[in-house]
């Protein structure tokens, strides 16, 4: 499954850049200007987030350059997806 080999690739480069708390994963998000975001791993269990997670396969492909996934969308959108999917 692609998401798996993101996730990979992901992880690995993480281990060699800032901790990140076990359980979870960094992920960078911004058109422009990147944020970093730390992540639980729970949240790549639901599907609104799986969504998102394409959308950094089909722009980005394989290739994270900043260690971390980069998904393509506005940080006020992943603010409010992350919001939602705390309360779940």
């Amino acid at each position: 499954m692609a998401i798996r080999q993101i996730l990979r690739r992901s992880l690995s480069n993480e281990r060699r850049t800032a901790e990140v708390p076990k359980g979870h994963l960094t992920v960078y998000v911004g058109e422009s200007q990147k944020k970093r975001f730390v992540i639980p791993l729970s949240y790549l269990n639901n599907p609104l987030f799986q969504d998102l997670l394409s959308k950094a396969e089909e722009e980005f492909g394989f290739h994270h350059p900043m260690g971390g996934i980069t998904i393509p969308c506005s940080e006020d959108l992943f603010i409010d997806l992350t919001s939602r999917l705390s309360r779940t």
